[in-house]
């Protein structure tokens, strides 16, 4: 039982609404994530429903990291699934496992994820992407060695993007467990149909 019971939609402030829009940035790079045979994640927005000033702080933020980032779709993914994957953080592994197949990641690479940077296969931009999420979480800040990497590859925007994803998602690995709050009830079905969906 989560420690705050998510609103369902019907009973959502009417403040909701302009906070659900600050998730759609008017700078959009990139296209909207599919909505049909995807998580609808009603139970974190259910839990921010009870807090629509709140909604809409985080919300913009979330909304240029999801659509407006300078980022790759692929990149963003990295970031967000080892987040989830180093936090231990069921919900959102499983919410992003369809963003992460919709921006090109296949199962196989999805499992290299959870396994981190020292796993075979990355190329040097993706294992620092990845070993930057390790170093942020456990030591708060990017080594120098892997500091190198990133900034012979990506610019000064891209870089303060990565941190700013990993911050994000953070945060709400810390939400998702500290109220104990429930995988959505469209997780399973969705699931069983994953193999057919890709």
């Amino acid at each position: 039982m989560p420690r705050i019971k998510p609103l369902l939609p019907s009973e959502f402030p009417k403040e909701m609404r302009s906070a659900l829009a600050a998730l759609r940035p008017p700078n959009s790079r990139h296209p909207r994530t599919p909505t049909e045979n995807r998580p609808k994640a009603l139970n974190t927005l259910g839990t921010f429903a009870h807090h629509p000033e709140l909604a809409q702080a985080y919300f913009t933020l979330n909304g240029h990291v999801l659509s407006a980032t300078t980022l790759t779709e692929r990149q963003r993914e990295l970031v967000i699934m080892r987040v989830a994957a180093v936090r231990q953080s069921s919900y959102e592994w499983y919410q992003h496992l369809f963003v992460a197949r919709d921006a090109g990641l296949t199962d196989e690479e999805v499992g290299r994820i959870a396994y981190g940077p020292d796993a075979p296969l990355w190329n040097d931009l993706e294992a620092a992407i990845l070993r930057a999420v390790d170093e942020m979480i456990a030591e708060g800040g990017i080594s120098e060695p892997t500091w190198n990497v990133l900034a012979a590859k990506l610019d000064n925007r891209q870089i303060l993007e990565l941190i700013f994803t990993a911050g994000s998602y953070d945060i709400l690995a810390w939400m998702f467990k500290s109220l104990d709050l429930t995988i959505d009830d469209d997780i399973p079905e969705l699931m069983s149909k994953y193999d057919q969906l890709y």
